[in-house]
């Protein structure tokens, strides 16, 4: 996909965002909305998967470590084709499997339950090491929150990580500097946390987390990067897209209303349609 593609794909994600979570009336769209570019670029561009053979041995592994923006992953698995959009609507209702956090037992293209915050990165990393000692040649993302990284376990996976040299990991902290309580830097703050990574021997590039070509250089870097991990920390607007939602902490976990909905989509949808005429 080119830029503008990628850009349009992103909005439809973000649509299915707003879509899953004010059919649920619950939900987590802020951090869904700024990673939304970067679950788009994983899964169109970056990563080896295929909707046809969602556990096919030799694709690559994603965590979604953050796993309260499991509205954001789900969208991007359905636009992908893993399963129909129609069941974004059915996000955290009783009898669907689209659960409030990823559950890898009943959503195809899940490859990790996750929820409690922390633990994600450690799946990961197991992951990445099980494909050094079997010779795969796979890789493995998973994606954090950076109020998520105040977490202990995350710097023990990291620390082992680096130790193991697995160069087949990529860790992506999603910086959108909000987390449910507020600023990061007010509630316990994670700077600096490039100079964190680097510290525990990672690899690690600073980009914009909504620009396409940071991402596509970011990760060629990081596969051409050998006996460490890379860490790519992107800068990120919470809730971005909608124009209410950006940078507001309120959106952390807020489900939109219906006159809030109109709203929303109305943007997105305004917006789609200026990409498209390009």
């Amino acid at each position: 996909m080119d830029n503008n593609e990628l850009k349009v794909m992103a909005n439809l994600v973000r649509q299915g965002i707003i879509e899953a979570v004010h059919s649920a009336k619950s939900g987590h769209p802020g951090g869904s909305l700024s990673a939304a570019d970067m679950f788009t670029f994983l899964y169109f561009e970056e990563m080896n998967n295929d909707p046809r053979n969602p556990k096919k041995e030799d694709r690559d592994r994603f965590v979604l470590s953050k796993g309260h923006t499991a509205p954001g992953l789900y969208s991007t698995l359905a636009m992908k084709g893993y399963f129909s959009s129609e069941e974004l609507l059915n996000l955290r209702h009783v009898g669907s499997f689209l659960q409030g956090h990823p559950d890898m037992k009943h959503i195809p293209g899940v490859d990790m339950s996750s929820g409690s915050l922390g633990q994600g990165i450690s799946a990961a990393v197991g992951m990445a090491l099980a494909a050094k000692m079997d010779n795969k040649a796979y890789r493995v993302y998973t994606l954090l929150g950076d109020g998520e990284i105040q977490e202990g376990q995350v710097w023990e996976a990291s620390m082992f990580a680096a130790a193991r040299k697995l160069d087949n990991l990529v860790v992506i902290v999603d910086n959108n500097g909000l987390q449910i309580d507020g600023n990061i830097a007010d509630v316990c703050s994670p700077y600096p946390i490039d100079e964190k990574f680097k510290a525990f021997g990672f690899n690690v590039i600073n980009i914009d987390g909504h620009d396409f070509d940071a991402m596509r250089d970011a990760f060629a870097k990081a596969k051409k990067t050998k006996d460490c991990p890379t860490a790519i920390i992107m800068k990120t607007i919470k809730g971005k897209g909608v124009s209410f939602m950006e940078n507001q902490a309120s959106w952390h976990g807020t489900a939109p209303n219906d006159e809030q909905y109109a709203q929303a989509m109305e943007e997105l949808k305004k917006e789609a349609g200026e990409l498209c005429q390009k």
